[in-house]
């Protein structure tokens, strides 16, 4: 046999295997499916390529086996003592309770009662409140970011750990290896571990070319978490940075939305800092979390739901889909990156369709030229069913959020596009509250009212060529 032959039939028995694992390979949409056949048929060495780098959705054994440890010996959160049981249960009517039975289904957490929130004027007033929580810290102060650039409101986060720190207060502090590589290589960094600040690395990703078979390299940590004296939290869209983001600076501002929480929703993200944490470092700060809560006074419930590539298969879009089912006369939603899956986007179709007021802001200018086109794909389909869809000309808009007709909010980390829905680690918050609720709503009227109204007859206009580029954009979706 000679070696032109032999290489032959070896790139077909190669190209095989790759497309029965295509079909075999368990929780995968059928369009993903279709479109990772057609790319290995039509492109055999780079499909196959493409496919052990970016096919499968793993974070590699080892990886796993440490993180299933943790989470079995991780405890959920210590209930309140019994003086505080009327303040902690959270008294949810049955039209909503079902929303947060997925959310338990997900996280195993019950939504939480005693809950208050404030929503941060802007980027930068959040900074500062994030700052004067870590100079008042007087047990622990908790980040996670999967951006932290070493910029002014970067530096000044950081510097507020490093005081807290020496005054004895224990610090800790974990990043996405990708998303704040630069800070990984900052005298910020190494001035933090100097100061006494304890740092993690989540999802390293040295040699990732060598581990391509064995763990896929672009999975992140995507979670926003800032926990403070297990009574403070922040959770929204927001990074660690300035509102410029001098790394994209031609798309800035980045407009984002935090919301600070006191009550025992601390101890939820608590939990989510906590596994995150021991998985990267491997210390044990399960203490923590078997510190019963004292509610100060009554509030709203709430509940963290925390997904990723390790939880449950469709976890996100189940939280949306549900939520957006659940409406009843007004939906509204923000989010930067808008590449859904099937259901997703016709759930948002049938909530217009069944006379919902359903609004969806996206930003005008994407920092991805993927997702830009990708998104508009479906503007067509969006605007047929009634949704009121609009694009953010101020910035790019990095707001991810959902309020539900007066009373239910969504916030957190989340995008509505596949990397958030199926690979990236994330953590949003459900709350029940008509003031919390509102000060969103207000928020998302802010942005409707620095945005353009997109209507199906400026779709229709678009040329043929920018229709065939987004159309096929969207094809690829399911593998990008």
């Amino acid at each position: 046999m000679t070696i032109a032959i032999f290489s032959l039939l070896l790139g077909f028995t190669v190209e095989a295997l790759v497309l029965a694992r295509v079909l075999l390979r368990p929780h995968r949409e059928p369009a993903s499916r279709i479109a990772w056949v057609a790319v290995v048929l039509a492109l055999p060495l780079v499909g196959v390529v493409a496919y052990v780098f970016f096919g499968e959705v793993n974070i590699g054994r080892a990886r796993l086996k440490r993180l299933r440890a943790v989470e079995a010996r991780t405890p959920q959160p210590a209930p309140s003592p019994p003086a505080d049981s009327a303040n902690m249960r959270a008294e949810i009517p049955d039209r909503c309770s079902h929303l947060f039975h997925v959310g338990t289904s997900i996280s195993g957490m019950e939504p939480v009662a005693g809950n208050s929130a404030r929503l941060m004027v802007d980027s930068n007033a959040a900074v500062d409140s994030i700052v004067a929580d870590i100079d008042a810290a007087t047990s622990h102060a908790h980040v996670l970011f999967y951006i932290w650039l070493e910029d002014n409101n970067g530096r000044r986060v950081a510097e507020a750990l490093m005081r807290a720190a020496r005054r004895g207060v224990a610090c800790r502090a974990i990043v996405d290896s990708l998303g704040s590589r630069q800070m990984l290589r900052s005298r910020t960094w190494k001035a933090m571990r100097d100061a006494g600040v304890k740092l993690g690395i989540a999802l390293g990703i040295r040699h990732p070319i060598l581990l391509a078979p064995i763990r896929r390299f672009d999975l992140r940590n995507h979670r926003k978490i800032i926990v403070i004296d297990n009574r403070i939290t922040y959770c929204g869209s927001q990074n660690c940075a300035d509102p410029e983001f001098r790394v994209k600076a031609k798309f800035a501002p980045w407009v984002d939305a935090l919301l600070r929480f006191e009550g025992p929703i601390a101890q939820q993200n608590q939990r989510l800092f906590a596994v995150d944490w021991m998985s990267a470092t491997g210390e044990d700060i399960d203490d923590l979390l078997r510190q019963p809560f004292r509610a100060p006074h009554p509030g709203f419930a709430a509940q963290v739901i925390g997904t990723g590539p390790t939880v449950r298969f469709s976890a996100m879009p189940e939280v949306f889909e549900s939520l957006i089912f659940a409406a009843r006369k007004e939906l509204t939603i923000s989010t930067p990156y808008y590449v859904p899956d099937e259901s997703l986007q016709s759930a948002l179709c049938s909530s217009a369709y069944r006379g919902v007021k359903t609004t969806l802001i996206l930003p005008a200018r994407n920092d991805s030229w993927i997702v830009r086109g990708a998104s508009r794909s479906y503007y067509a389909d969006l605007l047929e069913a009634g949704v009121i869809l609009y694009e953010y000309v101020g910035g790019l808009l990095h707001t991810k959020s959902l309020t539900l007709d007066g009373e239910i909010t969504l916030i957190g980390s989340a995008n509505m596009d596949r990397r958030s829905l199926d690979l990236n680690y994330e953590n949003n918050i459900l709350l029940r509250d008509e003031a919390t609720t509102r000060a969103v709503y207000g928020r998302q009227m802010e942005y409707i009212a620095r945005s353009t109204l997109v209507t199906a007859e400026s779709v229709r206009k678009w040329p043929v060529g920018r229709r065939l580029w987004n159309n096929t954009l969207a094809t690829l979706g399911p593998i990008l």
